[in-house]
Parts: structure tokens; sequence; C-alpha cells
């Protein structure tokens, strides 16, 4: 069994407790990675804060070259990394594969980005008490960084913590999920290698209590939480003066019009409704088809979810594998009974054997049954008819989420209303809503979030504007 050690300030250091990491299909405990007490993390902190100056003095160039170096690393190591990623998170390989992808595209979007810091020159004459007077706005790195990332992308969405901290000239100690903190673990071993200055980067698996201190510390001035609305809701009220950027949940909607391409709004409803099965914050839950089209969507659709590989993770042609663990396969069995028991139609799955639910497709439901208010954040998928686009669009908005939708059609006034009116961060055009691309903007309103992902809006929140007037 191979054993990890938490990353402290250019360290890794065995300590004494331990947990085991389970892959949730075959329930081999397959790694053992050691947990950092709160004197781990205050010696990160204190290593953070030796080398913040450095950091923020440290030329973009120098920036550009630790983080191309990361990509490279990654990119000769994406292989390995992967089936690590596909083990530990129980992830089908292709889309674990994927994600490294993602994450050395985000690495190398983070480098470019740190060759255009913003500033700002700003002319201050507008009165006559600014004249013959200048301005300049400079941004400058707010300073120690405290991210919290999850289980269901433990690299990607590390690495969009990671590298804007980089960019901007930020240290940050980031506490991976302790379900799935191997692949940050490795990243790790990777940015070791790097002129990136030791203490600029921890990351420590801790328990709950010990990684609170990382909300509560007031030496950190910035905190990045992805995770769940409950969660990140009190860390928002616990944080104190620290900024903070919530990425959190959601139950993504999705309308299908009557001018849309049948086969191609299928194929990709399919793929964000049961990629991971389900456990992505903008997974396609909720799809509304134009009656006209409804039949024959919901057929097509049904087809190609029965037709999906379900398997162990590390297999290259499964589609779909188990949940992060029983306990969240046990509660998504419950949502679905409950919403049959309350009159919901189940087209197809509903079958859980473990950790593994089979993908799951139900119609007839109430707006109030869990598979539709809730995030069910598993392989569950309610397709609906609907006569009236703008009556659909309040469907898609009922409830506390907004993260993102997505709309296919081929009128543009159906395009506009839906983007003047969907209450979400992301509205996503004929495609889905599980759709992201790394660099742009991303985040929700509601409950769904505070703030924006994407590497350059994560840079501007962990940087803050100086402004100097000279005569």
């Amino acid at each position: 069994m191979k054993k990890y050690f938490p990353y402290i300030a250019g360290e890794f250091v065995e300590t004494q407790a331990a947990i085991s990491v389970i892959n949730s299909y075959t329930r081999e405990c397959f790694a053992e990675v050691s947990m950092a007490s709160a004197d781990d993390l205050e010696r990160a902190i204190i290593a953070a804060l030796k080398v913040e100056k450095e950091l923020a003095v440290m030329p973009s160039y120098k920036r550009y070259e630790i983080l191309m170096q990361i990509a490279t690393r990654l990119k000769e190591e994406k292989d390995d990394i992967g089936i690590t990623l596909s083990k530990e998170a129980c992830k089908p390989l292709k889309l674990a594969l994927a994600e490294v992808d993602r994450a050395i595209q985000t690495f190398i979007v983070a480098a470019e980005e740190s060759k255009r810091l913003p500033a700002e020159y700003i002319s201050v004459d507008w009165t006559a008490a600014g004249s013959g007077k200048e301005g300049l706005v400079k941004y400058f790195p707010v300073g120690l960084v405290a991210g919290i990332s999850p289980f269901n992308f433990p690299l990607n969405l590390a690495v969009h913590k990671i590298a804007p901290a980089i960019a901007a000239g930020c240290p940050i100690i980031l506490k991976p999920s302790s379900s799935t903190p191997l692949t940050t673990l490795e990243l790790a071993r990777i940015i070791d290698t790097t002129e990136l200055p030791k203490g600029a980067l921890s990351i420590l698996p801790m328990d709950r209590k010990t990684g609170n201190i990382m909300v509560t510390d007031e030496r950190f001035k910035l905190l990045t939480f992805t995770g769940s609305p409950e969660v990140g809701w009190k860390m928002k009220r616990d944080a104190g003066k620290k900024k903070v950027v919530l990425e959190l949940g959601g139950n993504a909607g999705v309308i299908v019009t009557r001018t849309a391409d049948i086969t191609s709004a299928v194929a990709k409803c399919v793929a964000g409704g049961f990629a991971y099965a389900g456990q992505v914050c903008i997974h396609t839950q909720r799809i509304y088809v134009h009656k006209d089209i409804f039949q024959d969507f919901t057929r097509e659709f049904v087809e190609k979810t029965i037709n999906l590989k379900g398997g162990p993770a590390e297999n290259a042609d499964t589609d779909i594998s188990a949940l992060i663990d029983e306990e969240n396969a046990l509660r998504v069995e419950a949502w679905v009974k409950e919403a049959v028991a309350g009159g919901a139609q189940l087209l197809c799955g509903g079958g859980r054997q473990g950790s593994f639910i089979e993908p799951t497709v139900l119609t007839a439901t109430k707006q109030e049954m869990k598979v539709s208010c809730c995030e069910i954040f598993g392989p569950v998928v309610v397709i609906e008819p609907y006569e009236d686009f703008q009556k659909v669009v309040g469907e898609v908005n009922s409830g506390r989420y907004g993260l993102q939708a997505g709309v296919f059609t081929d009128s543009i006034s159906e395009m506009d209303y839906a983007f003047n009116n969907i209450e979400v961060g992301g509205l996503m055009i004929n495609e889905v809503p599980t759709f992201r691309m790394d660099h742009t903007p991303y985040g929700g309103v509601k409950d769904s979030g505070l703030g924006r992902e994407g590497v350059k809006y994560a840079i501007l929140d962990m940087m803050e504007p100086r402004l100097m007037v000279k005569g």
C-alpha cells in the first residue's frame, strides 16, 4: 500500500494520524495518507508569511516559467496521475485523463495571465482640484490564501486555486478532500521541483476541525472554497474580515425547444446528466422539453442512457462507475424511491448495488420532490414537457440554486430572453450546463455561490487595487 504525506513548506512530513483511501467500486483500500495537525498547519502558515514579500516582487517572467514548468511536468506524467485520480475518486479513466488535461490547460492559462496582471492609468483632472495631476492604479497580492477543494474534481478544482495564487503572487495553503487527497499531493511533488519558493505552497490533508482554522485565522486574507452550500455559507459567517469566494452547488436546468437538433441535444444531455455519475455541481439534472418533441426526445434519451457502460473506474471503456461512497448512494436511492412513491414515473434505472447507482431517468415529478428541487449529486435526470417558453424559464429559476443552465434553440429571441431572465452565473446555448471552459468566469447566484473562478477572475480576487496620485 502506497503512503502519502502532507506537503508542508517544501517538505513531505509523516504525521501520527493517518486515513485510508478507498476505491468505492472495488472497495479496495489502496493508499494511506498522513493527516496534518494544527501544529503542522501553524508551521505552514509561518513559512507562507515569510515568503509573502518575495512572491509579491517576483517578476512576471519568473511566474510564467514556474507555471509552464508545472504544466509540462503534468503533461509528462498524465497517464500515471490519471490512474491515481481514477482510483481515488472512482472516476472513469477517460474522464480522469480529461481532468488532467484541463489542469494542464489551467496552468497554461495562469502562465499567460501572469504576464498581464492588471494596472490602470487614471486621468484625475476631471475637476479643478485634479488639474496637473495623474493617477496610477496598481494591483497587489492580497496575501495568504486558504484554499479548500472538493472530492469530485480533486486535481482541477485544486489547480483553480493554486495556479491563480502563483500568478497573483500569493502564498496558498490548500486542504484537499479527505476522500481524494492523492492527486493534489502528486501535484505538490511536481511543484516542488520548480523554483517556486518553499513555503509558497502547502497541501495539507486535515480533518474538518483542523481545516476550519484556515476559515477563522485572520492571517489568511482570502478564503476560496468549493463544496456544499451548507458548509460554504457557514464558512462565510465565520471568516471574519477576509475576502471569501464560494463555489457551491446547483441543480442545473436545460430547456430543449422544438427548433433544437434533437439528436445533438440528446447526446449532450446524456453526457451532462451522467458524466462522473452526476457528481458535478453543473450536472444536467432537470430537462424541460417542448411537448411537440417530448416523446421523441425522451425515447432517444432513455435508449442512450441504457447503453451506458458501468464498471470499474480504471477500465478504459467504462462510462459510469460508483459514487464516492455508499452513504451517498443510499441517499440517492432513497430520493428516487421517494419520488416514485409520490407519483413519479421511472423510465429506466433506479437500482443500487453497493456504491453503484444505475443511470436513472424520471418523469411526472413534482417541483417539491428532492429529485427536482435539491442537488442530487448522483446519476439521476428528470425530464418534463413544457408548452410556454417564458413559463419554463420560471421553472428553471425555481429553487435556491443558480449556477449554470442550458437552452437548445435556434431562436434569437429565445436566446436573448433566456440570457436576460434565467438567474444563473452562466448560460450555455445549444450546450448543456455541464460545459465549462477553464479560462471563463465561473460561479453562481443565489445559494450557488459568491464571486467567480476562471483563472483571470480568480487572480483579480487574489489582488487588491491601490491608487497613487502624483502632481
